[in-house]
């Protein structure tokens, strides 16, 4: 990715609904090269999709948790790559990463309720090489795209 990839990923990642003509305009392309460039960053996989933040009513109120995994392997990357395939099979799971440091993988769950997160987390704990595994529950949700508006006097 080059600096015009990055810049058009960070537009995306602040609002997807982003004109062509608007992203074209803020980073200095056409809307021709814009459109190939979204298109090149799809096939690659490094726009993964769209997505929409939806506010929830207090009776849909949504769960949702980091899970921190810790593996007992040699080969770290190789591993995770593998789970990581299981993982996104698991209905839930919004996105996981394999990070450095003393967690190998985090991922990113909503669920409907806390008897579903338990159920993923046993899910998880049935994998002969998992360590260790915690959970963080999200407390408190900040819009980001909002915040950044106004950090930004949009």
């Amino acid at each position: 990715m080059d600096k015009f990839d990055h810049i058009i990923v960070e537009i995306l990642r602040i609002d997807a609904r982003r004109s062509i003509s608007d992203i074209a305009r803020e980073a200095n392309l056409s809307r021709s090269a814009v459109t190939a460039r979204i298109k090149k960053l799809e096939t690659e996989k490094i726009i993964l999709g769209y997505h929409a933040n939806i506010v929830q009513n207090e009776q849909q109120e949504v769960i949702k948790a980091y899970l921190a995994l810790k593996f007992d392997m040699s080969s770290t990357t190789q591993h995770c790559e593998s789970y990581a395939k299981k993982i996104y099979s698991i209905d839930g799971v919004k996105w996981c990463h394999a990070i450095s440091g003393e967690t190998d993988m985090m991922l990113f769950v909503e669920v409907a309720s806390m008897a579903r997160l338990n159920e993923i987390r046993d899910e998880l704990q049935s994998y002969p090489e998992l360590r260790h595994l915690i959970t963080h529950t999200v407390t408190e949700f900040f819009n980001t795209t909002a915040m950044h508006d106004m950090a930004h006097n949009k």
